[in-house]
């Protein structure tokens, strides 16, 4: 047992049950969510929910609860039958743990300027991601903490893309296909066809869903230009909620337009350029100046917006908080695009070719593959 989760200490009320650890950290547990959370009410074999909240006792009492060999088992009253509970679960849903998987915690990166991309992030050849799988669950780790991880010697051919993406996960199609390439061509009806440098901005806000995580292949790197840029979004924002938390919360809960259209497809949705989970924690960056529709504004509302909206767009253009990088032949980066900002210099399409080719990959499926090869190298950790 991890140290860590041994009980030091234990007590009850009617309606709690109360765990010191070992570590000296107290949890508190309310008798109605161990009830809840009764093994014996999930099917064995999927662990799917057998009863829901109408088929609880509205207010369940703690009779006894006592700690034995790794568990804690608790009597309620008016009920017969006792409940055994693993004491290393009870410490994984402990109140001041986050839900998400610790193991995956964003690791923030602001000051980009001064990080290497061939040190300070995480790379893997193609062949040895693709054969060794436990260097697949290091390489997809670092991507879920660092929000931006590379793969070398891809094949540099039209498949090779997709044969890396799916050791990563499952590739999401849109109105641009299952894949796209990202050349210079006359007339754009999206600015990542030409030679324009790009600042710093997430693909697709007008999407529902937004694309989770997005791949781009290097099939032909240009020797001048054309470098590629990144920023921690979630780094940046956490930077802008200490130096002007006001700006930091008029973005999070302004509803921001995005809006694409071309001849073949129409596409729209509102979210904040700041999104944040239920606890406060940075959860999305949306950040896409060339698609932002008219807001529909109060009056009184515009300047405090467009206060907030402009510093969130100077640090992004800040240089400190940009990581430069020229991929090669063949190198690949994946990256979560509704955390790690991406953009590139400008280059010159009629001097030296450019081509590389990307696609999108689901959320869930990375979050998911990334998890299996966890409980895999990690069995005595999972529960």
């Amino acid at each position: 047992m991890n140290h860590v989760s041994e009980v030091k200490r234990l007590w009850s009320l009617p309606d709690l049950l109360s765990i010191e650890w070992s570590d000296g950290t107290l949890s508190e547990f309310a008798s109605l969510w161990l009830r809840d959370n009764l093994r014996e009410d999930r099917d064995p074999h999927s662990g799917q929910r057998l009863i829901d909240i109408a088929d609880l006792p509205e207010d369940p009492k703690i009779r006894s609860a006592a700690a034995h060999n790794g568990r804690v088992s608790v009597e309620w009253e008016a009920e017969a039958r006792p409940a055994s509970f693993d004491v290393e679960w009870l410490h994984t849903f402990a109140s001041s743990h986050s839900g998400r998987p610790p193991q995956f915690t964003p690791k923030h990166w602001l000051k980009a300027a001064g990080l290497d991309a061939a040190r300070d992030f995480a790379w893997a050849t193609f062949s040895a991601a693709r054969d060794h799988r436990s260097q697949r669950a290091r390489w997809l780790g670092r991507l879920l903490q660092d929000g931006i991880a590379f793969l070398s010697h891809v094949p540099s051919n039209d498949a090779g893309i997709l044969e890396a993406a799916t050791l990563v996960g499952r590739v999401s199609e849109t109105n641009y296909g299952l894949v796209y390439d990202v050349l210079s061509v006359p007339q754009p009806e999206n600015l990542a066809y030409s030679d324009l440098g790009l600042g710093l901005h997430t693909d697709n806000p007008y999407r529902e869903p937004v694309p989770g995580f997005q791949v781009l292949h290097a099939l032909i790197a240009s020797p001048d230009g054309g470098e590629s840029l990144f920023g921690d979004g979630f780094a940046i924002a956490e930077e802008l909620r200490t130096a002007h938390p006001d700006a930091f919360e008029v973005l999070t809960r302004t509803a921001v337009p995005f809006l694409y259209r071309s001849k073949d497809a129409e596409l729209y949705a509102e979210r904040p350029l700041i999104q944040l989970f239920c606890d406060g924690e940075v959860s999305a960056v949306h950040y896409n100046s060339r698609s932002i529709a008219p807001l529909r504004l109060a009056a009184r509302d515009a300047a405090p917006f467009y206060r907030a909206y402009r510093r969130f767009a100077n640090l992004l253009r800040d240089s400190r908080f940009h990581l430069q990088f020229r991929l090669r032949d063949g190198d690949l980066v994946v990256f979560d695009n509704q955390r790690t900002l991406h953009g590139r210099t400008a280059f010159s399409s009629a001097r030296h070719p450019r081509h590389l080719r990307g696609c999108y990959l689901t959320r869930d499926s990375v979050c998911s593959e990334a998890t299996l090869l966890w409980r895999e190298f990690n069995p005595e950790n999972y529960l």
